[in-house]
């Protein structure tokens, strides 16, 4: 079965409760590729697990409703107030910690998902608030959406009211039916990373003078930062559908990536790298390519979306696995110990995903429930 097809809409029924529900799920840990088989272990409650792991999540709320398809979580500076996109509406919300939420604009020229073929995909995507943003000195907010026939990575201006002079940083970036990537992030270098997916043009990933199928590293005007590998706005090629960006506290970037029949991928990205798109998915021998920390099969737990760090462990948000994973960073920082999973379809498809700053908790949005039927969870952790 193609993977577009495994990863469909499947709106979730279940209701929110306050059980939580850890499973351990089908993963295979690299670079072992021999272990292929996916490993089924038997499930347990986390109030009857005994010693409990660091970072395991230990409660969840909702923090609000009405959702429609929440695609992605951006705190703003202060860190009690997040900027929300949604997808098809290309509405952009401000959510407060205290559960408020309020709309505050849309980005122009969207087109959300249709029917119509090769413009299948696609939507208001990712957010980053410029990392000095203020409301009045700065009011830079960076978005990625695509148009009618590409995909865009836009700046507008937020006042902390509402949002207004769209300008266009990097337009013409070829736009499929599907894998268009839209993570946006500020690293810890103080620029701009992008995944771009590869528009179902596979053989684009391995171009360099293409921006499919990459990561983007980019200035605030749009531009090619110093210092990139090729000396233009690549950072690290090779990726297929590349949809969560996050850095660890040793400023180490990883990534998350839907795969095609095979394996989804969890990378850590290093400047230059290729991840071996087309010719690879998942592991593989060849010279030259960079293979991925951990893999899951699309149909047991995988098509991973969006990824945070807290206090050295990543958790991984998953849209057909409907559950939230655990992957501890290793002692060496290059690796993963074992990857435990959270609420399984319990919730439904789970994509966005933050990590609330100066507090131990995540932000965790469902997605394709329903009109208004979708949510954001706030997930404490111990």
């Amino acid at each position: 079965m193609a993977h577009w097809a495994l990863h469909r809409f499947r709106p979730g029924t279940a209701a929110v409760t306050a059980a939580v529900t850890a499973v351990l799920g089908a993963c295979v840990l690299q670079p072992t590729p021999s272990a292929a088989a996916a490993e089924s272990l038997s499930s347990r409650t986390e109030a009857g697990a005994g010693a409990r792991a660091d970072g395991a999540p230990s409660g969840v709320s909702v923090l609000s409703g009405q959702w429609t398809r929440p695609w992605t979580i951006s705190f703003l500076p202060s860190g009690k107030k997040a900027l929300v996109t949604e997808r098809f509406n290309a509405k952009v919300w401000v959510q407060g910690s205290d559960g408020s939420k309020k709309q505050v604009g849309t980005v122009p020229h969207t087109v959300a998902p249709s029917p119509t073929p090769g413009v299948a995909g696609g939507g208001l995507l990712g957010v980053a608030p410029s990392p000095t943003w203020n409301g009045t000195t700065d009011k830079d907010v960076f978005f990625v959406h695509t148009a009618a026939r590409d995909i865009r990575v836009v700046k507008m201006r937020f006042d902390g009211s509402s949002l207004r002079d769209y300008t266009v940083l990097i337009g013409g970036i070829p736009r499929g039916g599907d894998h268009n990537g839209g993570k946006i992030a500020f690293g810890p270098d103080g620029y701009l990373y992008v995944t771009v997916g590869d528009a179902l043009k596979r053989n684009l990933a391995q171009d360099k003078n293409s921006l499919n199928g990459k990561i983007l590293r980019i200035t605030k005007s749009g531009a090619a930062a110093p210092g990139n590998p090729f000396g233009n706005r690549v950072y690290s090629l090779g990726h297929r559908n590349p949809q969560g960006l996050a850095w660890d506290a040793r400023g180490r970037l990883w990534e998350t990536e839907i795969g095609e029949n095979a394996w989804d991928e969890l990378n850590l990205i290093t400047p230059g790298a290729n991840y071996g798109w087309p010719a690879c998915e998942g592991s593989c021998s060849k010279a030259g390519m960079t293979n991925p920390k951990m893999v899951w099969k699309p149909s047991e737990g995988g098509v991973p979306a969006q990824i945070a760090v807290k206090r050295n462990v990543l958790y991984i948000s998953t849209l057909l696995g409907q559950r939230l994973w655990r992957l501890p960073i290793d002692s060496t920082g290059k690796g993963v110990g074992t990857a435990t999973s959270y609420y399984n379809g319990a919730y439904g498809r789970l994509r966005a995903l933050a990590k609330v700053p100066g507090a131990d908790e995540l932000w965790l949005g469902t997605s394709d429930r329903g009109d208004n039927r979708d949510r954001i969870l706030r997930i404490t952790i111990r």
